[in-house]
């Protein structure tokens, strides 16, 4: 598989030197590094974004910003980008790459609770949000999301094959992280309200499109 990712990092767009810088000191600096994007889900969540063509667009889990800055890569001029970290320890490490970016004028870095913050803020007519943050909440990040969002818009979820644990048949009452990835996988499965489909693309990204109520 090594060989075969190899491959495909050779055969699509670059990510960059900045970014390559990021991922790089993020892998360097900061415990779970394997969180960050990565070089070909970061070009994916470009492409998407160019396709989507939002105006108003959110995450939910800024970590070291790889992911929000290959979104505001693909956002068209005067669209504006709303990314949430919980954690405030994150903040030194992360606004200075968000802040010394080409697109720093495209982001705007929050830090705190992203379910109480989002409606406070009165944040509706969504057009994209990315959901990557605690995978015990992805129903209530979901919910809370999907009336704010625009009809036709678009919800993407990382981490939907969670390791392949996902399709383990008993999990662990302790292992809240994978019940509850299991719990909005099916929920979504059968949720009349959205159009969706898993791409197995590194820990698996979940396409959400709202329909017309």
């Amino acid at each position: 598989m090594d060989s075969l990712d190899e491959y495909i990092r050779s055969h699509i767009d670059p990510e960059g030197d900045y970014l390559h810088r990021l991922y790089r000191d993020t892998q360097l600096r900061l415990s779970y590094g394997q969180m960050a994007s990565g070089h070909v889900q970061g070009r994916l969540l470009k492409m998407l974004t160019r396709m989507v063509r939002p105006k108003l667009a959110v995450e939910l889990g800024t970590f070291s910003g790889y992911s929000a800055l290959c979104i505001a890569e693909g956002l068209a001029e005067g669209a504006l980008l709303h990314t949430f970290e919980i954690y405030d320890e994150q903040e030194d490490f992360t606004r200075p790459w968000l802040e010394g970016s080409a697109y720093a004028d495209r982001i705007r870095f929050h830090i705190g609770d992203a379910l109480r913050m989002i409606p406070e803020m009165g944040l509706t007519d969504i057009d994209m949000a990315f959901i990557d943050a605690d995978k015990r909440h992805y129903i209530e990040f979901y919910e809370m999301l999907l009336p704010r969002m625009r009809p036709g818009g678009f919800i993407i979820a990382d981490n939907t094959l969670w390791y392949g644990h996902v399709i383990e048949e008993h999990t662990r009452e302790s292992d809240q992280q994978t019940l509850g990835i299991k719990a909005f996988n099916d929920l979504l499965a059968h949720d009349p309200r959205v159009e969706k489909v898993i791409v197995p693309v590194r820990d698996g990204l979940t396409l959400i499109q709202v329909l017309p109520q």
